[in-house]
């Protein structure tokens, strides 16, 4: 067995445990610095929307031999800025150069495209143009809003009706802090935002929630029943359950990110910018986000709730006063099984019945030498 699926074992055994549930103080103050950290972002920087959304021009050279760099001069003359977006892309044709114009520039396509010829020394009909409207890139906005909603009523609704209410808010709350940390990071880094992106987001809710469930999963098998013991929290039993599937969870989480990342710096690197590389770049920040939070957010939160229960309460207060009474008998180097009951047959006096049952503890035996 290699050294990875050993640990496997053990983590599923009980034998190693990491404290995940323990220790949601400091996920939280991770989360919550994220957060601030993308809140920021929007607030501050906002998203870099790409030509989708604010509309203009899109100019496709095909001429082979004219460079990125030279495209982008051309284009900054054109604009008076650096506000043009230039990068390449492959095509049935061959590898063709893309320059984005925003509307908010105010060139004439026909203007641009005689500009842009003349510049790189070509012909009109080797540069070919396309418009967009701003609304387009708003009616796509709008449609994708409506799907989250409806997506996070319907995610709402099973989870409440497969587990319980509880479970359901962990795994919203788990889904929202994927969201609000990818689009954060596209804010800070200034990643352009395309309809591409888009539809990643929306893929993310989808494995974020998958593997989350697989969390939950075990964890109603792990606590079913659990208040007819006195040996284990609400909290000890997420956690067990948590290590049990911890290995499944990273395996599933490389496994993910594996084809995404060949997407994203192997086919965007050799085969240029476009809309899978969009895709892939959303996916990747988010399934790693999603990877932590089913782990380190969703399991502590649900864990958090349960133990404001009735029941849970009272479970926990057992297993602290078992606990203490075991810390008592190992000072007094015994254990708890020598004071408990145990039953035992003694001699009935004359004309009672036959024998009579007793309860006597292990060191009530032992003072009487094994007499029965």
């Amino acid at each position: 067995m290699s050294r990875f699926g050993n640990i496997g074992h053990r983590l599923y055994t009980g034998e190693v445990s990491f404290d995940f549930v323990g220790r949601r103080r400091l996920w939280t103050i991770i989360s919550g610095v994220i957060l601030v950290a993308a809140i920021l972002g929007l607030t501050v920087r906002g998203l870099n929307l790409g030509i989708e959304f604010k509309g203009g021009e899109i100019y496709t050279i095909t001429k082979p031999g004219v460079t990125v760099s030279q495209a982008q001069k051309a284009a900054n003359d054109l604009t008076g800025d650096s506000s043009s977006l230039v990068q390449t892309a492959n095509s049935s044709t061959g590898q063709q150069i893309l320059v984005q114009i925003s509307s908010a520039e105010k060139v004439d396509p026909t203007t641009g495209q005689s500009a842009l010829s003349k510049s790189l020394g070509l012909t009109q009909d080797q540069i070919s143009t396309q418009s967009l409207s701003a609304s387009w890139g708003h009616d796509i906005s709008q449609k994708a809003l409506y799907g989250l909603i409806a997506f996070m009523v319907l995610v709402t609704a099973y989870l409440a009706i497969a587990f319980e209410w509880r479970l359901a808010v962990g795994a919203l709350v788990a889904l929202l802090h994927d969201l609000v940390i990818t689009v954060g990071v596209y804010a800070l880094v200034g990643f352009e935002v395309t309809s591409g992106t888009v539809i990643g987001f929306l893929t993310i809710l989808g494995y974020s929630l998958y593997d989350t469930v697989v969390v939950f999963d075990g964890l109603k098998a792990a606590t079913n029943k659990i208040t007819k013991q006195n040996k284990l929290t609400y909290s000890d039993a997420a956690n067990a359950s948590l290590n049990s599937t911890l290995v499944r969870s990273i395996n599933t989480s490389v496994l993910a990110l594996l084809p995404v990342a060949a997407l994203l710096f192997i086919g965007g690197g050799l085969l240029g910018a476009g809309v899978l590389n969009d895709i892939s770049l959303a996916l990747f920040i988010g399934l790693t986000a999603g990877a932590y939070s089913s782990i380190c957010v969703a399991t502590p939160m649900v864990a958090w709730l349960q133990e404001k229960r009735p029941e849970y309460m009272e479970l926990a207060r057992k297993v602290k006063q078992r606990r203490a009474a075991e810390a008592k008998a190992a000072a007094e180097g015994r254990t708890l099984e020598d004071e408990a009951p145990q039953e035992v047959t003694v001699p009935a006096p004359t004309g009672g019945p036959r024998n009579q049952p007793v309860n006597r503890t292990r060191s009530e035996r032992r003072s009487s030498g094994g007499r029965q």
